[in-house]
Order: C-alpha cells, then structure tokens, then sequence
C-alpha cells in the first residue's frame, strides 16, 4: 500500500483543501493528513485557529478521501510525525514553498527517500489568498 500524506493548519475545510486531497489520493492508496497543533498554527500565521486542534482532526476525519488525520510534531523542522507515519509521498500545497524546502533539507540530512510532490492550485486562475501575503 502506497502512502501519502499532507500537511496543513486546515482551519475549516475548503474546496482548496479537498482539491489537495484528491491530488494527494491521485499517488497512492491511503492518505494521511497531519495538522499543525494549536501553538504551531499561532507561530506560523500569527493567530490562533478559529478551531481547535481536536475540532480540526474530527472535520478531517470525515472528509472521504481522507484515510486518517494526526497531529502533527509540537516544534517545528523535526519531522517525527514523518517518521511514524513512514509515508511514500509527500504532497505539499502549492503555496507551501518554505514547507517544502526544509523538508528537502531535512531528508538530506537523514538519507531520507520520500517523493515530494507541489500540488496545483485549486481554480489555477483565481485569486489566491496567498497573493497577498
């Protein structure tokens, strides 16, 4: 069995986010979505989430294409989730560039064989909130 899994805060699930999963599904047989705790979120964006991390994992939970959703590590950069979860593929966001060059980083640093995969923007064409950033 082929396993991919995504990261995200997913604050509220989206089209955005489901068009993620569907593209994540597309590489393997099982997908796993780890979310970003409470205090990470709060460090990357600035501000807690709307929900709760516990909140966050049962929406996931019930979103079709989504096998499982877990916590994801309390520091960042460590990846331990990564190791637990032992996955095949990991798909990023399109927007997620500084997620994606420190895991390239971090899979050099420990001989790490995982393919890495950019998604493509849901609705390519249309304004993304990314844009403003």
């Amino acid at each position: 069995m082929k396993r991919v899994v995504v990261f995200g805060i997913f604050d509220g699930v989206h089209d955005g986010h489901r068009d993620l999963f569907g593209q994540a599904k597309e590489m393997g047989d099982e997908l796993i979505v780890i979310v970003g705790r409470d205090e990470v979120a709060a460090r990357l964006k600035g501000k807690k989430p709307k929900y709760s991390e516990a909140e966050r994992i049962r929406m996931l939970k019930q979103e079709p294409l989504v096998d499982d959703a877990i916590l994801g590590d309390r520091a960042l950069s460590v990846y331990t989730v990564l190791v637990r979860c032992n996955p095949d593929v990991v798909c990023v966001g399109y927007d997620q560039q500084a997620l994606e060059k420190d895991l390239r980083e971090w899979m050099v640093e420990r001989d790490k064989q995982i393919k890495l995969y950019r998604a493509k923007p849901y609705q390519e064409h249309a304004l993304h909130n990314s844009l403003f950033l």
